[in-house]
């Protein structure tokens, strides 16, 4: 069978059309969000903080006046004694506005030390409330988005835990 001029460029159209409509599904803000949410919290669970600090823009604030410096400082201290974690978020949800996304969901941590499980189980696992991590998008390029904020009410960091 021989290919002519025509097949191929039908060919060589084809491909880059699946190309080209995969890549705007998978650039679409909301499925970006949740990429990035799920890295971050692989990322946390790999001990990488590099990676972790990738994810969070240089004007981070929280709800516990963290900025990203000091939210970096406490998260490698505090997962240093918790072993074998796996952070999931099941059924979360992404609302959109302008520049800004707000994912928004239960954040389950689990360990395989079962007693630093049973106050993760306690502290996080149980919270009333979903966290919300705010997301901007910082560049005309559809896949650059930082972490600026995460806020959840019913979690609270005692005033005398320093470290």
């Amino acid at each position: 069978m021989t290919i002519t001029l025509r097949v191929a460029i039908i060919g060589v159209l084809t491909v880059a059309l699946c190309v080209g409509l995969y890549l705007l599904w998978l650039w679409r803000p909301v499925h970006q969000v949740r990429l990035h949410t799920d890295h971050f919290f692989h990322a946390i669970d790999g001990r990488d903080w590099e990676n972790v600090g990738d994810f969070i823009g240089e004007d981070y604030r929280d709800q516990w006046d963290h900025d990203r410096a000091r939210l970096l400082e406490r998260m490698r201290e505090g997962f240093r004694w918790v072993r074998g974690t796996t952070i999931t978020a099941p059924d979360a949800m992404v609302r959109l506005e302008t520049q800004h996304a707000f994912w928004t969901g239960k954040i389950n941590v689990y360990s395989s030390d079962d007693g630093v499980m049973q106050l993760l189980d306690v502290r996080v696992n149980r919270l009333p409330t979903p966290f919300e991590l705010e997301w901007r998008h910082v560049s005309s390029k559809p896949w650059d988005w930082k972490l600026v904020h995460v806020g959840n009410p019913a979690f609270q960091i005692p005033a005398d835990l320093s470290y």
